[in-house]
């Protein structure tokens, strides 16, 4: 594991429980403790965790730092891709529809379906440039992307164009991504125009199915898109803290640790 990546796992712990220690974390991540102290000086530095004595403090702090789209990929890679695998598994029935999120790992599942014999049945629909790109050239002819401004920096199509478009249409499956989640402000990005979107997916869809890798929970964005119990799956891996996943469990929301 990359030092960034443990930092974020590392981050993402200390919102969820409230307090980390040193030994603990050094045992978990199969450390050393002054690695752990490290990490703990950088996080603190950025404002992520408070260090105190022996571990760090969860801060309170609202993110609203966004990465492209190429340093999201390189961002928990092996987790993404199995989170994707994890999500084919709700795909709609043939002949259904579903909302496709802009985000690195509904691209991973983007790629799936495009491979998939039977990819033909679905219509799909996506506020994602490079998404739609995908499935296009792959042969798939039930694709639409919304109408809108573009993003650079993610990527993602935005604005009341696609609001609009999305206001007139149902679907079967939403597949969301997200920069942040928590149990008292739900799903949460960066950027209102894109929150926007999301929130009107989420609305328009029979099931919701959040994709969300384990170094966002307990992170929080400035902007809330969802509450909690609007989900009705969160797919995530295997680094997601034991007492978090039970917590949504106990909220009545599924849970899958994708392998």
């Amino acid at each position: 594991m990359y030092a960034e990546e443990r930092r974020r796992q590392i981050a993402s712990l200390t919102a969820v429980e409230g307090r980390v220690n040193v030994t603990e974390l050094a045992a978990r991540f199969d450390v050393t403790a002054e690695t752990i102290r490290r990490d703990l000086a950088v996080l603190d530095a950025d404002g992520s965790v408070h260090r105190v004595h022996g571990g760090a403090v969860a801060s309170q702090n609202f993110q609203t730092t966004e990465f492209s789209v190429d340093a999201r990929a390189k961002s928990a890679s092996t987790a993404k891709s199995a989170i994707a695998r994890a999500a084919l598994d709700y795909l709609p029935d043939a002949q259904g529809g579903m909302f496709l999120d802009a985000g690195t790992t509904l691209a991973a599942l983007a790629e799936l379906i495009a491979d998939r014999p039977n990819a033909r049945q679905w219509s799909i629909v996506t506020n994602c440039l490079p998404i739609a790109m995908q499935l296009a050239a792959s042969g798939l002819e039930e694709v639409q992307l919304l109408g809108g401004s573009v993003r650079a920096i993610t990527q993602a199509v935005v604005g009341d164009t696609a609001l609009r478009t999305l206001a007139l249409m149902r679907a079967d499956v939403a597949f969301i991504g997200t920069n942040a989640l928590t149990l008292d402000h739900g799903l949460s990005t960066a950027d209102s125009q894109e929150a926007a979107v999301k929130r009107a997916m989420i609305t328009n869809a029979n099931k919701v199915v959040v994709l969300c890798d384990s170094t966002k929970m307990g992170c929080d964005y400035l902007v809330s898109f969802a509450d909690i119990d609007d989900v009705d799956v969160v797919i995530t891996d295997a680094g997601a803290p034991e007492s978090f996943v039970n917590s949504l469990r106990d909220r009545e929301i599924q849970v899958v640790l994708a392998e």
